[in-house]
C-alpha cells in the first residue's frame, strides 16, 4: 500500500511516500535523485520469552531498525538517525540509538558515523561538527548552508563523546581511545568548544544565547527546540556532566591521570551547580533559564538519563517530573519518550518502564516509524529489562587514581509479573557474543567470546549468598539510585562456558 502525505517534523515540512510492508513503515523523501536502498543487513540477535507482548515488541523493533540500515553509499556504512526520509543521521539521535544498534550487530555502522562527526569538528564552525550528515558524507542541506549559517544544538559534542566511550566499553575497540580524529574531537570539545560557547562552569550561568534565528539556529543551548526565549537548558548541563566523565575515563585509559582527575572535578562542579541553583525549594528541577534570567519549567528525564540528579529528594523530584511529562505530553513527542523506559528501569520502576515499551511499540502508534523509537526499544530491553550493561570494574575516581581498568558485564533482571522469563541470544560483546536467560530468581550467562569475561550477576534485594551453579557463594550488597539495594557476585566465565546464578532457596 502506497500513499502520499505531508510529514511535519522538527524545523521543516517535507513531502514523503509512506510505504507499509508487512507491518513495517518506511518514509521515503520525494526527490529527483536516486534513493539509497536499505541493505539486507541480518542481525543474529534473538529474544524469546514467556511474554508474547515482549516478543512482539522486540520483533517489531528489530525489523524496523534494520530497515534503516544502508551500505554502499559514499558516507560508508550508516543507519538513519534523524527524521525518516532525510537519508541522514544527526548527532543527538545517533548518540541515543547507539546501544540498540550495538545489540543488533551494527557496531561498524555506529563507529563510522561517530567517526564522521569527530573528523568534521572545525575552527571555522566554532568547534562544532556537522549537526547532521547525509548519505553522501556531506552536511544535510536542511541544516547547513555554510560554516557561518547552520543548525547546531550545543549538547551535541558532549553527547557524541559520551556515546564513543560507551561504545568502547561494549566493543573493546581501542580506536575510540587512540584514533587521532577521535582524540582531536574530545580534546577540542572540552577546551576550544567550551571556551567559544561560554560553557565553562564559572561562566555558563551568565552566558548570552547568541544563536541565530531559524531555520538555522546556530548554537541552540538545549535539545528543546520549541523555545526561543531560552538562555540555557538544564539538559545541556546534564549532557556536559556525562561528557566530562566520559572524557575523564578516556584520558585515564590513555594514562593521563592528572587530566582525568581535572575533568572529574569539572564534572562534579557541573553536577553541584545543577543540584543547587537549578533546584527549586518546591521540590523539582527547573528545565531552562529564560532571557530575563528567570528559571522556568520542570525537568526530570534529561537529568536522570545522565545520572546528574543527587540521590534522595532530587531524584524523587526528577522522577515525578518525568512521570508527569510522560502522562501529559503529546504522543507525537517520541524523541524524549523513546528513552523513558531505559531511564525508568535504571531507577527501579520496572512496571512503568514496561508500559513505556508497550506504548512505543504498539501497532498504529503515532510516529512509531521514527528511527530512534525502534532502536530505543531494543536498547531498553537489553540494558533495562535484562539489565545487561558493560561497566568499569571500579569507580572512575579510583581508576583515575591508578586502579586497574577492567570491563565487567553486569546483569540485573527487572521483570514484572507479566514476564516469567526472557532469553536473549547472540548479543554482540567484544569479539563475540553472549547469551543471557533470566527469570525472577536466576540468570544464566553463556560466553561465546574469545576471552574470559568478568560477570557481575546482580539481583534486587539483600542476600548474604547467591547460588553459583548450585553452590553457595558469598555475595555483596550495595545501594543504587532511588534507594534500591542490589546483591551481586562477581565471577569469571571462560570462553564457551555457561554459568547459572540464582537466589538462595
Amino acid at each position: 500500500m502506497v500513499w502520499t502525505r505531508v510529514f511535519v517534523g522538527l524545523r521543516c515540512i517535507q513531502r514523503f511516500h509512506v510505504v507499509s510492508i508487512t507491518g513495517a513503515v518506511f518514509l521515503l523523501c520525494i526527490t529527483a535523485t536516486a534513493q539509497p536502498q536499505p541493505s539486507r543487513q541480518v542481525s543474529a540477535l534473538e529474544l524469546s520469552s514467556s511474554d508474547k507482548d515482549v516478543m512482539q515488541a522486540f520483533h517489531w523493533a528489530k525489523q524496523q531498525a534494520l530497515a534503516y540500515v544502508f551500505d554502499g553509499d559514499p558516507v560508508g556504512p550508516w543507519y538513519e538517525a534523524s527524521l525518516p526520509g532525510r537519508r541522514a543521521f544527526c548527532m543527538r539521535d545517533l548518540s541515543h540509538q547507539a546501544l540498540g544498534a550495538q545489540a543488533l550487530g551494527l557496531s561498524k555502522y555506529t563507529h563510522n558515523m561517530l567517526h564522521r562527526f569527530a573528523e568534521n569538528i572545525a575552527a571555522s564552525r566554532d568547534w562544532c561538527s556537522y549537526w547532521e550528515i547525509d548519505y553522501r558524507g556531506l552536511p544535510a542541506p536542511v541544516d547547513y548552508q555554510s560554516d557561518q549559517v547552520f543548525w547546531y544544538n550545543l549538547p551535541a559534542n558532549f553527547d557524541v563523546m559520551d556515546a564513543c566511550y560507551r561504545m568502547y566499553l561494549w566493543t573493546g575497540d581501542r580506536s575510540y581511545i587512540d584514533d587521532p580524529a577521535f582524540q582531536n574531537f574530545y580534546d577540542r570539545t572540552v577546551t576550544d568548544y567550551v571556551s567559544r560557547w561560554d560553557l565553562n562552569v564559572q561562566r555558563i550561568m551568565t552566558r548570552k544565547n547568541t544563536a541565530t534565528q531559524p531555520p538555522f539556529y546556530r548554537g541552540d543551548p538545549s535539545y528543546e527546540e520549541s523555545r526561543r526565549d531560552m538562555e540555557l537548558g538544564v539538559d545541556l548541563l546534564a549532557t556536559q556532566y556525562a561528557g566530562y566523565r566520559s572524557y575523564a575515563m578516556i584520558q585515564a585509559l590513555r594514562g593521563k591521570r592528572d587530566v582525568a582527575k581535572m575533568y572529574l572535578q569539572n564534572a562534579a562542579e557541573i553536577k553541584a551547580l545543577v543540584n543547587t541553583q537549578w533546584w527549586s525549594s518546591k521540590g523539582y528541577f527547573y528545565s531552562y533559564l529564560d532571557n530575563k534570567r528567570q528559571f522556568q519549567g520542570r525537568a526530570g528525564s534529561d537529568l536522570l538519563y545522565r545520572d546528574a540528579a543527587d540521590d534522595g529528594a532530587h531524584t524523587e523530584g526528577a522522577l515525578k517530573a518525568l512521570t508527569e511529562k510522560a502522562r501529559t505530553e503529546p504522543s507525537s513527542a517520541v524523541e524524549p519518550k523513546s528513552h523513558y523506559a531505559e531511564t525508568l528501569y535504571r531507577y527501579g520502576d520496572a512496571e512503568a518502564a514496561y508500559a513505556e515499551i508497550m506504548e512505543l511499540s504498539r501497532p498504529g502508534r503515532e510516529r512509531r516509524e521514527y528511527p530512534e523509537v525502534s532502536y530505543a526499544v531494543v536498547g531498553a530491553l537489553v540494558s533495562g529489562m535484562m539489565g545487561i550493561q558493560v561497566k568499569p570494574s571500579a569507580a572512575l575516581e579510583e581508576i583515575a587514581g591508578g586502579e586497574r581498568f577492567e570491563p565487567v558485564v553486569e546483569t540485573l533482571p527487572q521483570l514484572t509479573a507479566k514476564t516469567d522469563w526472557v532469553e536473549m541470544r547472540s548479543l554482540p560483546l567484544f569479539d563475540g557474543m553472549v547469551d543471557v536467560k533470566e527469570n525472577h530468581r536466576s540468570t544464566t550467562l553463556t560466553n561465546h567470546t574469545g576471552k574470559i569475561l568478568t560477570w557481575r550477576a546482580s539481583f534486587a534485594g539483600s542476600y548474604t549468598v547467591l547460588q553459583v551453579n548450585g553452590k553457595a557463594q558469598a555475595a555483596q550488597s550495595g545501594s543504587r539510585p532511588h534507594g534500591r539495594t542490589i546483591t551481586s557476585v562477581k565471577l569469571p566465565v571462560a570462553p564457551g562456558a555457561s554459568v547459572r546464578v540464582e537466589l538462595p532457596h
